[in-house]
């Protein structure tokens, strides 16, 4: 029961940072020429947009967890 108390805890958490933070960026390298041992590079970002029902649907299966630990205490 300890386990899915902690899973619990964990999606709940990971849900309300999914809704805090919306989307996140990354920055690749890419070689764009190279003559001989003249080399260049271009940087590139991406977004990574997370909708907000994930943060919504891992809160929800959070509760459910620790509704199903507390409901297993009492028996």
């Amino acid at each position: 029961m300890k386990t899915i108390l902690v899973i619990g805890v964990a999606l709940v958490v990971l849900g309300a940072a999914v809704l805090g933070f919306d989307h996140y960026s990354y920055t690749t390298t890419e070689s764009v020429l190279q003559l001989g041992p003249i080399r260049a590079t271009a940087e590139q970002t991406h977004t990574v947009a997370l909708p907000a029902i994930l943060g919504w649907l891992l809160i929800a299966g959070g509760v459910c967890a620790l509704a199903f630990t507390a409901l297993a205490k009492k028996s």
